[in-house]
């Protein structure tokens, strides 16, 4: 079945990586589908709305090894010397399949880092040394193979879904005011109960708390960039002052890193 929690929209304050060791997996990622097979690798930046798509048989012997990583923990391998967190960003398409020597090269990494015991006469601070060592070479080599561009999923290799595209698109245009289900009903040339029931059916989530999450994303944003609160919950499109504090005092653990 679907990772829990994983089957409706999420975001976290970590990056992700889901390598396919077995069978297939499906993926929303904003209005993005991508569509994975054996050793392919998906990259999900932190703070972006995504989803697991469950096909039912299809999916039912997919295996995977999920890494979730921090920022922080980056900056700390690459010791300030390069940006490892660069295949994170500034790629349009988020999945790749790599030369079969380059997959089981970082595959046999990740397996280090996943089956790895104690050995015989080893510390504890030995084989977080060793797994230290694992990680920054499978980012160090990651980093290198996005960065060329020749091995990410192209265009015809993932599924757009335009009615998310374009409710996604409205909001970031329109994030600073009050935004009514009417409106994007109309921006899709849709009747409001067709929307509401095809963008929950398609996204896991209510089009009420999709436009929340994005306000809160661009929050946390606003504040990372040295805003003061109040500019913060004005410009991301919050009534008032205290409803913004509820929101982050439940949500904002979740979305901040780093900070």
């Amino acid at each position: 079945g679907a990772p829990l929690g994983a089957a409706a929209f999420h975001y976290h304050n970590f990056y992700e990586i889901i390598y396919v060791l077995e069978g297939e997996y499906s993926s929303l990622l904003e209005n993005q589908m991508y569509q994975l097979k054996t050793g392919d690798f998906l990259l999900i930046d932190a703070n972006v709305m995504h989803k697991y798509l469950f096909i039912e048989k299809k999916h039912d012997s997919s295996r995977r090894i999920i890494l979730w990583i921090t920022k922080s923990m980056l900056d700390q391998l690459a010791d300030q010397s390069i940006d490892l967190t660069e295949c994170f960003h500034n790629h349009e398409y988020c999945a790749y399949h790599f030369p079969i020597y380059y997959e089981e090269l970082l595959r046999g990494f990740l397996m280090k880092l996943v089956l790895s015991e104690v050995m015989d006469g080893q510390t504890p601070a030995s084989k977080e040394v060793m797994d230290r060592g694992y990680l920054t070479l499978f980012f160090a080599y990651l980093n290198l193979l996005c960065n060329t561009g020749e091995y990410s999923f192209k265009k015809e290799e993932t599924i757009s879904h335009p009615l998310v595209e374009t409710v996604s698109s409205y909001i970031d245009k329109h994030i600073q005011s009050t935004i009514s289900l009417e409106e994007l009903a109309q921006e899709v040339h849709m009747s409001k109960y067709h929307f509401l029931r095809k963008f929950k059916e398609l996204t896991g989530v209510t089009v009420h708390s999709f436009i929340t999450n994005k306000r809160l994303i661009n929050a946390v944003s606003g504040l990372k960039a040295g805003k003061s609160i109040t500019q913060v919950y004005q410009e991301s499109g919050f009534s008032d002052y205290s409803s913004f504090l509820l929101l982050c005092f439940i949500s904002l653990p979740t979305l901040l890193t780093d900070f």
